[in-house]
């Protein structure tokens, strides 16, 4: 994601305390933890990729299928050429 490790602790605790994931001891390594998704998170995961979706159907609705698909070549080409780290949103890199 990009994010410092001390970033990531305060996200998860903070995820942990809406009941969205929970950690679990690693089964490979008693050392290290597991984040899994509660059934609360799963649910909420479930509303924003509909949330999500519904948000890209509005954005992109002049455009057609195979323009959507040459927009995410596009786009993909220009988060190359700026050596951007690929899905994530360069908002979230100074956290």
């Amino acid at each position: 994601m990009g994010l410092v490790p001390s970033r990531i602790v305060v996200l998860i605790d903070e995820l942990a305390a809406k009941g969205l994931v929970e950690r679990r001891r690693s089964t490979k390594d008693r050392r290290n933890y597991a984040l899994a998704l509660t059934r609360h998170g799963s649910g909420i995961l479930d509303q924003l990729a509909g949330v999500a979706a519904e948000h890209e159907a509005d954005f992109c609705a002049a455009l057609t299928p195979a323009e959507r698909i040459k927009l995410a070549g596009l786009c993909r080409k220009i988060v190359a050429q700026q050596k951007l780290i690929p899905d994530v949103h360069p908002g979230y890199r100074n956290l």
